[in-house]
């Protein structure tokens, strides 16, 4: 196990961040976890951090674990926010939030992690996008643009880390039965799958299986992409 590679999965408490968690410790990595609150997950193999990713010096104490683990294989960026509200009846504390999670603690994340990656084989990092970004939703302007963003800082950093040896993709779900979408109204989420090519809603291992790719050795020649879920292009 201890030769086993280190993926680091943050929003791990729950959701598919959970999900993944799962999927990589029955593929036999070592994965460590983070979230804002404790974790109930027991496992060998597995440690959880508390940690709030826009935290810089919380972070970087993360990666000093991290680094007596023996490094650092793959970094997935699983932790983000979401509003679904009219931009005008959006509060501006929930804009702040949203891009303090999804913009500034993805970008965090990349730059501390992206220090122990360039020691890995086959350094990666998966952020995380929505279907939100080219379906262009009505009700997620401040999210959408979170993840726009996202997808900008993806393809720079593809670019720039690219001669460390570590590839740099995103994935973009669609709608999936999680706690980020528990407040969104049934009507909006119908619409919203419904605009899809394939019109249903996203599973856990969907996503996972995109992320496999990304991971793979194989996938050296792979980077500056982001897959949509759904059909949606």
């Amino acid at each position: 196990m201890t030769d086993a590679p280190v993926l680091l999965i943050t929003g791990a408490r729950k959701g598919i961040g959970r999900a993944l968690v799962s999927h990589y410790l029955e593929r036999g990595c070592r994965v460590v976890g983070c979230s804002r609150q404790p974790s109930d997950l027991q496992a060998e193999g597995y440690v959880h951090h508390c940690v709030d990713v826009t935290d810089e010096t919380a972070v970087r104490k993360l990666m000093g674990e991290i680094r007596r683990l023996g490094g650092l294989s793959a970094l997935i960026n699983n932790a983000g926010v979401a509003a679904m509200n009219h931009a005008l009846l959006t509060p501006l504390d929930a804009v702040r939030k949203i891009l303090e999670t999804n913009v500034v603690g993805t970008f965090l994340l990349c730059r501390e992690a992206a220090r122990l990656l360039r020691a890995a084989p086959h350094g990666r990092i998966v952020n995380f996008s929505t279907v939100a970004v080219p379906l262009n939703l009505e009700g997620e302007a401040a999210y959408a643009a979170s993840k726009a963003a996202v997808e900008t800082l993806t393809r720079v950093l593809a670019r720039e880390l690219a001669p460390l040896g570590i590839t740099c993709n995103a994935v973009g779900p669609t709608p999936i039965a999680t706690d980020l979408i528990r407040g969104v109204p049934k009507d909006k989420i119908d619409r919203l799958v419904a605009s899809q090519p394939i019109p249903r809603m996203g599973r856990p291992e969907e996503v996972a299986n995109v992320i496999d790719f990304f991971l793979r050795p194989e996938s050296d020649f792979v980077t500056g992409q982001v897959i949509y879920l759904g059909g949606v292009s």
